[in-house]
């Protein structure tokens, strides 16, 4: 029922209604009127079926054009399947040394860990992370959107890591059209404070990361060096970004520049100012510093021992690789191992039990508020 919610709001939002479109023909400049009329005579000559444009495009293309494609699709799933090769590889020798299986190698591991305090960390550092995340949401609605209470806030978004178990950007977009079809705010409009959250993420767990280059330069791999670059340029493209969102690249002609910016798709980013960004960040950075001491001292439960300062340098890294394509994504999945060769399983039962109970948990958090998140909908929903 909701992802046909989903597919009529989109088809609402698609197209103006007729007697909109007549009212904003008369503000027209003519050019604009040509281009609207090109648009109205795609939507009146409706293209072919998707199976008969998908052969058209996939007859045009060429042998080479097609295999490149293969290539960059194939590419990541290689690399990934090359790391759990080495970490198989590693496991295996490990457990060798010790006269053992793999599987019983690991069952020892698993034996030696004490579940209980190991749980008595990781819950409630997942339910702050939460209500931090909740948090988030709810202050960018407050500022571009609508006046909203938390508690209005915290069971849509506490569902939607049930979506994050498949993709995080459709939890956000299942965020955008809860909200728009609750509380009736344009689609596009709160879609834009979802867009503004995840892009003030990027930039907030790039500035750890590079603190924790910084701090652990000589430990890290190499391919993590380019991170402090990486924030350069990043800080460059923010200032342009900044400056052309806030109109101050402008000539005052509207143009295509003028276009993009009046979007609704962009309109947080219209409105918001250097302190909305800043605030972001500070409002997340707690559940960074929680994860710093929470993660120290789980690991101190699979036998390593490490200082607060020396976790500072190496989690942040490793969220920014994961969350990241290319190489980094790769490395980071094998970076415990990496960083303590000389305790491969307990390292890559850290990673795995740490990456997935977070995961599991946010999503069963999500099904305590699910149902009265479909309530509120359906009673709110026109």
């Amino acid at each position: 029922m909701l992802m046909n919610a989903l597919f009529d709001f989109h088809a609402s939002l698609t197209l103006p209604s007729p007697l909109e479109g007549e009212r904003n023909l008369e503000r027209r400049r003519p050019d604009q009127i040509h281009h609207l009329a090109e648009r109205w005579e795609d939507i009146s000559n409706p293209s072919p079926p998707l199976e008969e444009r998908v052969a058209v495009r996939a007859e045009g293309r060429s042998p080479e054009a097609r295999a490149g494609r293969w290539w960059q699709r194939g590419l990541p799933w290689l690399i990934t399947a090359g790391c759990f090769v080495y970490l198989y590889s590693r496991l295996a020798r490990a457990a060798a040394a010790e006269g053992r299986g793999l599987g019983p190698y690991l069952a020892a591991i698993f034996e030696n860990v004490s579940w209980s305090r190991w749980l008595l960390l990781m819950v409630p550092y997942c339910a702050l992370f939460v209500l931090i995340d909740s948090l988030v949401v709810w202050r960018v609605i407050t500022w571009f959107n609508a006046r909203l209470r938390y508690a209005d806030v915290l069971p849509i978004r506490a569902s939607a890591y049930i979506l994050s178990i498949v993709n995080e950007q459709v939890s956000k977009g299942a965020i955008a059209l809860y909200l728009s079809r609750r509380n009736g705010i344009p689609a596009w409009e709160v879609g834009s404070s979802m867009l503004f959250i995840m892009f003030c993420e990027y930039y907030y767990l790039l500035m750890w990361a590079t603190v924790g280059v910084l701090l652990q330069w000589d430990r890290l791999p190499q391919v993590f060096h380019v991170i402090p670059w990486l924030a350069l340029v990043s800080a460059a493209v923010f200032v342009v970004f900044y400056l052309f969102f806030t109109g101050r690249l402008s000539s005052g002609r509207v143009g295509w520049g003028g276009a993009v910016r009046n979007r609704p798709l962009f309109r947080s980013f219209r409105l918001a100012r250097l302190r909305h960004y800043a605030a972001v960040i500070a409002l997340r950075s707690p559940a960074m510093l929680t994860a710093v001491v929470v993660y120290g001292l789980a690991l101190k439960l699979f036998g390593v021992t490490v200082g607060l300062g020396e976790m500072l340098g190496y989690l942040p890294v490793i969220f920014f690789g994961a969350a990241m394509p290319g190489p980094m994504h790769s490395v980071a999945i094998v970076l415990w191992v990496l960083l303590f060769p000389e305790q491969p399983g307990a390292m890559t039962t850290f990673g795995f039990v740490q990456h997935n109970f977070f995961i599991l948990f946010n999503a069963g958090m999500g099904l305590l508020f699910l149902r009265r998140a479909t309530r509120e909908l359906l009673a709110k929903a026109p």
